[in-house]
């Protein structure tokens, strides 16, 4: 199946959750979870109850679909998850919160992730000086990411900057605005990760 390019809205419609898929109108009070929208599809207003397996299987999508990723590329964020030392669930959501990606929206160069995907895709950012393309590419302590000094890529992460600032900065990243900079101060521990996730399921669904 190839890459899913329909209503953002959508995804979090079917998953029950907003997912912070579409900037600012995640927002706004016309979010459709807001306004509780049924999931879509005919009987999208219908209330079924989710077996175990479900339950699981909504889980594993609710995180990867935050993320934007395919299930082949989660499938081997979960693998390389489990063989690092520590709690598997823990270990998978640190390397998805430091996914360049990822690390563009939180700094707030971005108004979401799929936006800062293509930023990382098109060339507008360096990792520790040096540009970077890859959007997957996992940081890791002390790295630093910055918008290259190109007019149209930093006027528009200008744009944005002052909105993620002041709806607060999570506290593991500095932000350098002059500079159109931020780094990682650390990896993230549970707490500080954004995402109310039960990764505990998603362990027990491929764990089957």
């Amino acid at each position: 199946m190839g890459r899913y390019t329909g209503p953002a809205c959508k995804i979090c419609r079917r998953v029950a959750m907003k997912l912070f898929l579409k900037g600012d109108r995640c927002y706004m009070a016309k979010c459709p979870i807001e306004t509780g929208r049924p999931a879509p599809g005919q009987h999208g207003a219908r209330r079924s109850k989710l077996s175990d397996y479900g339950t699981q299987l909504r889980e594993k999508q609710r995180l990867r679909k935050t993320y934007g990723m395919q299930e082949a590329q989660f499938r081997v964020f979960f693998e390389r998850a489990q063989r690092a030392r520590g709690v598997t669930g823990e270990k998978l959501l640190q390397s998805l919160e430091l996914r360049l990606d990822n690390l563009v929206y939180r700094l707030g160069f971005a108004p979401s992730r799929r936006a800062a995907r293509q930023m990382v895709n098109h060339g507008h950012i360096a990792v520790n000086g040096h540009k970077a393309t890859i959007a997957s590419m996992t940081l890791k302590s002390g790295d630093k990411v910055q918008v290259r000094d190109q007019k149209q890529a930093r006027e528009y992460a200008a744009k944005f900057m002052d909105i993620a600032e002041s709806r607060g900065l999570v506290k593991w990243v500095a932000l350098d605005k002059s500079n159109f900079e931020g780094a990682v101060l650390h990896v993230p521990s549970r707490d500080e990760i954004a995402p109310e996730i039960s990764e505990q399921l998603i362990v027990e669904l491929y764990s089957k």
